[in-house]
């Protein structure tokens, strides 16, 4: 290595190799003793004293080497640098080249000053016999090789020239590459060691880098040779396995340490075995991945990877938070959060389940659908807190009345599911599931009110062969809408003829679909009179379909398809630009009504739909009356109100359909912009008869007057009526038979000019008269 390699070597590895110079300190006292002990046997032979003079300058310098290396000794070089480790390396140079210069310097003075035979073989002798032990000895300090073996040698040299004898000459040439070949030697050797050493500190901070990773890992490691014993462990392994130390692990066996870890874990026997049969597939690669359950509440799960020379790595993690993670999410997936019941999803997975489990032929399976009646009053009333509180409470008595032989389900909203699969008898079971619905009615309690609910259900009972889950779920559901037509609160089981209905009124939706793409609706007008019957203020429009082979569907029939099927607010815009286009060929001081579904005022659109339909057709806005039920304002008052005030503003004329229907009916009167009631035919029957539904009437216009409201009284059909509702001035109008039917847009245009004759022929006579 070159002084200026050296000089590039790390401190510590330079104070290495200058220590070494430092070291065998006994084979200095050997070439001590040597060196006096030849000197003075020259002396002895030759008498000359020169020889005593060199024996005692080694003596002397052996003394000072031998303080100097003992200060050495008490150095501290904690914070050392080059330029220390560099001043001790020279402290050794002057020593070392001060003992073989005098040995070099004895060699020429026996060859040239004594010429005594053994003079110059003893001294040439023991200065080249010092020269074998110069590589082992100073191989750290290149320096000091080659000043040492030249001060040692030149000496020589010199004095075999000053012979002048030609094998002299040649004999000191040949000493020179003596000199070399030692400083070569001596280079390698330190070259060789310099890269050892190196190695070894490059490889001892890779292998402290490698166990801080390996022991600050989150994975539990466990590196195994081809007999499955432990060649590498981890301190995450020994902590996740509560093994202790992980030094005792080395050359165990895998089974051995895995049982020490499962007693120390008071696993069962039945545990470990499983454990153990789980890792045994994974090791051979049968699995890859192995989830074990170290107790109720910890996971580890396990990898392994198989490397060519047989060795397996065996890496596990604590997957606890994953795993309880997971099944939150899988608890969240498969069960209600309100009420803990299965969801729709699980459910069905769980019939399924059951029917596999059981699925004896010749046995019975039954699908109770329930309806929690008048559920929305609940929330409307006492808010939605009080009602999710009522839901559990049905919920909880839903569980205890079903038990385990029957599963129980929410499947959204208000609406509970239970299957009852495998009953041997049919009237058994039909009991059984009455005696479910009967439990079910009653008084609950929730959120500190008490409520005495019913139930509205529809069942279905079907051999167990006939196990299909969507049709048991559609006839159940069939069976539901029969209980609510017809028997609320009742529980009906399903029937061929609903199946049948079902279908009916199925292919009636498509064919209105048909219908509203085709354009295949039409209006008919109900005029609104003056109580005289003398003049038309309004009509309202009415949507007509008639179906080419059922004839005229009606729009109770029809308009509630619209509303289940999504296809309502067509119908509206339809009626609108009709109702707007036809009002426009009526006298200038007629208007036109148009009903509002409630999911035309849910959406965004109906504003949009108004305005376009009266910037198409060129009607004056104040031509329009829009008609709302009371039901329209429940679900989503605050919205409703900005809808209906943003039409108001832009001259539309509101009017509340059906009054005095609802549950606040007085309160709407006080928030919305309207302009008209309509006061519901329910007030205007046997009025004659009834003198308290007849005060109601009179009631409720005196009040809608007082609020500067205009009055239109529906329903009146009768003469009897019409006369005792003008004599107490009950109407600002009147709608019903009394006066016309709903007719086609031609026949209010005649009707109205019909009534602007007989006026005129009148004004005439009048004038006449």
């Amino acid at each position: 290595m070159m002084p200026n390699e050296r000089g590039a070597l790390p401190t510590d590895v330079y104070l290495s190799s200058v220590s070494s110079l430092y070291e065998h300190r006994r084979t200095l006292v050997i070439g001590m003793l040597s060196h006096v002990v030849t000197f003075l046997l020259v002396f002895l032979k030759t008498s000359d004293p020169f020889y005593l003079i060199c024996a005692a300058t080694i003596v002397v310098v052996w003394a000072l080497r031998n303080l100097d290396m003992t200060r050495f000794d008490r150095q501290d070089f904690s914070d050392a640098d080059n330029a220390m480790v560099r001043k001790w390396e020279n402290r050794y140079i002057v020593g070392g080249v001060s003992v073989t210069l005098t040995c070099g310097i004895a060699c020429g003075y026996a060859i040239v000053i004594s010429q005594d035979s053994f003079a110059e073989l003893a001294c040439i002798s023991v200065t080249l016999a010092s020269m074998i032990s110069l590589v082992g000895r100073n191989y750290g300090s290149e320096r000091a090789v080659l000043l040492l073996s030249s001060s040692a040698c030149l000496p020589i040299v010199i004095g075999l020239l000053t012979l002048r004898d030609p094998y002299m000459l040649v004999l000191a040439v040949l000493i020179l590459p003596f000199i070399l070949t030692t400083w070569t030697m001596a280079n390698n050797v330190r070259a060789f060691l310099y890269e050892n050493v190196l190695a070894a500190r490059e490889i001892s901070t890779i292998a402290g880098q490698f166990d801080a990773a390996l022991n600050n890992m989150t994975h539990g490691l466990f590196m195994l040779d081809g007999d499955h014993r432990i060649v590498v462990a981890n301190e995450r392994a020994c902590e996740l396995l509560g093994l202790g130390d992980k030094a005792v692990l080395k050359e165990r066996l895998l089974s051995e340490v895995l049982e020490q870890a499962a007693d120390r874990m008071a696993l069962g026997t039945e545990n470990k075995e499983t454990i153990a049969r789980q890792l045994d597939l994974l090791i051979e690669g049968k699995h890859s991945r192995a989830l074990i359950s170290t107790s109720q509440d910890r996971f580890l799960e396990f990898s392994a990877n198989r490397r060519e020379n047989g060795e397996i790595v065996l890496t596990f993690e604590d997957v606890t938070a994953r795993v309880q993670a997971e099944k939150k999410i899988l608890q969240m997936v498969r069960f209600d959060t309100l009420t803990g019941l299965p969801s729709r999803d699980y459910f069905a997975e769980l019939a399924h389940h059951a029917m596999a489990a059981n699925g004896g032929h010749g046995r019975n399976i039954g699908f109770l659908l329930i309806d929690v009646a008048e559920f929305k009053h609940v929330n409307d009333t006492r808010g939605h807190v009080v009602g999710d509180k009522l839901l559990q409470a049905v919920a909880e008595r839903l569980k205890s009345l079903t038990g385990d032989d029957a599963i129980a389900a929410r499947l959204m909203g208000d609406e509970f599911v239970v299957f009852f699969p495998n009953r041997a008898d049919a009237s058994d079971l039909e009991q059984r599931i009455r005696a479910v619905h009967a439990g079910l009615r009653g008084v609950y309690v929730a959120g500190g009110f008490t409520f005495n609910m019913t139930m509205s259900a529809g069942f279905v009972i079907v051999p167990s062969g006939d196990f299909r889950f969507e049709d048991l779920q559609i006839k159940a559901d069939l069976a539901l809408s029969e209980t609510k037509a017809r028997n609320k609160g009742g529980c009906t089981a399903f029937e061929s003829e609903m199946d049948a209905r079902y279908l009916d009124r199925q292919k009636l939706k498509s064919d209105l679909r048909e219908a509203l793409n085709a354009n295949g609706l039409s209006l008919s007008y109900q005029p609104m009179f003056t109580p005289d019957g003398s003049r038309i203020e309004c009509c309202e429009a009415l949507a007509r379909w008639t179906h080419p082979e059922r004839g005229p569907v009606p729009p109770n029939v029809f308009i509630q398809l619209a509303e289940e099927m999504g296809l309502v607010t067509h119908i509206t815009r339809y009626v609108l630009r009709q109702a707007c286009r036809d009002c426009t060929n009526w006298p200038s001081d007629m208007s036109v009504s148009v009903n509002l579904s409630v999911l035309d005022l849910r959406g965004d659109e109906i504003v949009s739909m108004v305005t376009e339909a009266l910037k198409e057709t060129g009607l004056d806005p104040a031509r329009l009356h829009l008609e709302v039920t009371e039901s329209c304002l429940m679900d989503e008052p605050a919205k409703v109100q900005g809808i209906l005030s943003d039409l108001h503003e832009r001259g539309i004329t509101i009017a509340i359909d059906d009054f005095g229907t609802g549950y606040s009916s007085l309160s709407y009167l006080d928030t919305l912009p309207a302009g008209i009631i309509k006061i519901d035919r329910s007030f205007v029957r046997n009025i004659r008869e009834d003198a308290r539904r007849f005060k109601l009437l009179r009631g409720t216009v005196n009040l809608a007057r007082a609020l500067g409201l205009k009055t239109v009284v529906e329903g009146v059909e009768t003469a009897d009526q019409l006369q005792l509702i003008n004599e107490f001035n009950c109407a600002d109008l009147i709608q019903g038979f009394v006066f016309a039917a709903p007719m086609p847009a031609s026949a209010i245009d005649a009707l109205c000019k019909q009534g602007a004759r007989k006026r005129t022929t009148k004004s005439s006579s009048q004038r006449i008269a």
